[in-house]
């Protein structure tokens, strides 16, 4: 897939991951709507002559207007970076009601519903990219309603991979390590344990960025090694 001319979405593009994807895109000559919860902390990042639309994914309505939003910008969309969410941590007897119901809509139902309208807006031969993460492929104690909402969207992908096929489009599930982008210590609810040291988040979208160019279909966690 040649970039340069090419124009994608990236959600999440205020976290460390999304704005160097975003960044990446850019320089590799396409255009990027880039989108976060909010204008202040998109305005916070340097996330260079991306077009910027605030969107808080957490409306039902959220993600299918964000995509009508960013192909507006152009009139074609190629590509959906998928790279917003939250973490939460605390025994599966113990995560209360409120933390759940946040983690399975930032988690699994806003990038389900994102997926869903992007399989109907992305041109023939685009991509469509969800991250998700290695505790899709692992899920860890302490963690277990967020292992939950990243399992079901994975699976959420992996279902929807073969349908795409037949418009003609990529749909790719990614699933990077441990990576150091602070995501935890920015926890919704209970407090990090102390973890080895992750992935370089510029070397993790460098290789997502590869996996776009290059036309994989899947990215699990041992690809990243």
């Amino acid at each position: 897939m040649d970039l340069a001319g090419k124009h994608f979405l990236v959600t999440g593009a205020s976290g460390a991951l999304g704005s160097r994807i975003t960044r990446r895109l850019l320089d590799a000559g396409a255009t990027v709507t880039a989108s976060g919860r909010s204008e202040q902390t998109l305005a916070g990042v340097d996330l260079g002559s991306a077009h910027l639309v605030a969107s808080d994914l957490t409306h039902p309505a959220a993600p299918a207007d964000l995509i009508a939003a960013a192909k507006s910008h152009t009139g074609t969309l190629d590509g959906v970076v998928i790279a917003s969410g939250v973490v939460a941590f605390g025994p599966a007897a113990e995560v209360d009601d409120d933390t759940v119901d946040d983690l399975l809509l930032v988690d699994l139902l806003a990038p389900l519903r994102l997926v869903r309208s992007a399989l109907t807006e992305v041109a023939a031969g685009g991509v469509v990219v969800s991250i998700s993460g290695v505790i899709a492929e692992k899920p860890v104690g302490g963690m277990a309603a967020y292992c939950a909402a990243k399992a079901g969207i994975s699976a959420f992908v992996e279902a929807a991979r073969p349908e795409a096929r037949r418009r003609k489009v990529r749909v790719v599930d990614v699933r990077p390590p441990h990576t150091e982008t602070g995501l935890a210590g920015r926890a919704i609810a209970g407090t990090a344990p102390t973890m080895p040291d992750g992935l370089d988040p510029d070397a993790v979208a460098d290789r997502i960025v590869k996996a776009i160019a290059d036309d994989e279909k899947d990215l699990a966690s041992t690809d990243f090694s």
